[in-house]
């Protein structure tokens, strides 16, 4: 498979494409990483250098990719973090450049926005106040794969998320708007365990939920859902089957965050991991929702 990922990228660390092109590597992929800024770490830490590099790089990168011809042979397009809206009309135009060349290819949008609970911080929206309409209107329906936390889901949707029952109604409000298969990652419901965490997907053929303890890392991760992304698209990219990559993706990254706290830093251990993430341990099972086709 070759996948061409336009995502932030940083130095030291793991998040955007530092920490989605390995795991797709890793998988056995071929990766075409398109930056859209260049930084030493990522921004939760207390200095951070480089510099954003925009829309009309993206736009350049993509048509000399172009033209040498390629296009034709990639299997998707990634997206997550942003930045400004006009990166995000040059991922929607490079989205619509691959399907030109190859019609079968897949749009994976992983919408970065924000989260319930942030490193070093509350939480909240982390993007500029005009990326969620842009997000909704413009990027999530031209998407495939849609890959939101809990956060985003309710941003997306206008719709809460406490409930089990609210999730399976806000999953399919966004499906409606687009993508035909939707990952819901951290999700903490009112009427489920506090000490577990866990993803929901859903597909034409079904949903399924599947949950894991909660590790209790002293310096949570950022990338984590970056990473998460990658592996479900890369392993759904294997089977075409929304219940094996989502058990393969969430014991990968399950085995991911055992070696990040073995190794207590503030960054995801992907290499520490990496046999694990290419063939994961299937200690965590997918159970099937009862949902309305």
């Amino acid at each position: 498979m070759a996948i061409l990922s336009i995502q932030s990228h940083v130095a030291y660390g793991h998040v955007g494409n530092s920490a989605a092109v390995f795991p797709l590597q890793r998988l056995g992929n071929e990766v075409w990483p398109v930056h859209t800024v260049h930084f030493s770490n990522h921004t939760g830490y207390e200095t951070v250098r480089g510099t954003v590099l925009g829309a009309a790089l993206v736009r350049d990168t993509v048509r000399g990719i172009g033209e040498r011809g390629v296009l034709g042979r990639c299997d998707a397009l990634l997206s997550g973090y942003l930045g400004d809206a006009g990166i995000g009309h040059a991922v929607v135009e490079a989205a619509d450049t691959v399907k030109a060349a190859n019609p079968d290819a897949i749009y994976c949008c992983d919408p970065v926005m924000g989260d319930h609970e942030a490193t070093g911080g509350p939480g909240g929206l982390y993007v500029k106040p005009d990326i969620p309409d842009l997000m909704r209107d413009v990027v999530i329906p031209r998407a495939d794969l849609a890959t939101p936390n809990q956060f985003e889901l309710e941003l997306l949707t206008g719709r809460p998320c406490s409930l089990m029952s609210q999730v399976v109604e806000a999953v399919d409000a966004l499906r409606a708007m687009g993508p035909k298969v939707v990952m819901v990652t951290s999700l903490r419901r009112c009427d489920a365990d506090p000490q577990r965490i866990e993803v929901l997907a859903r597909g034409p053929e079904g949903a399924w939920l599947i949950s894991t303890p909660r590790i209790p890392l002293a310096h949570p991760p950022t990338g984590s859902g970056d990473a998460f992304a990658a592996l479900f698209l890369g392993h759904f990219l294997r089977s075409r089957r929304v219940p094996e990559a989502l058990e393969a993706a969430v014991n990968g990254l399950f085995s991911v965050f055992e070696a990040t706290e073995r190794a207590g830093g503030r960054e995801l251990a992907l290499i520490e991991a990496q046999d694990a993430l290419a063939t994961p341990v299937r200690r965590f099972r997918a159970e099937p929702l009862p949902v309305p086709a």
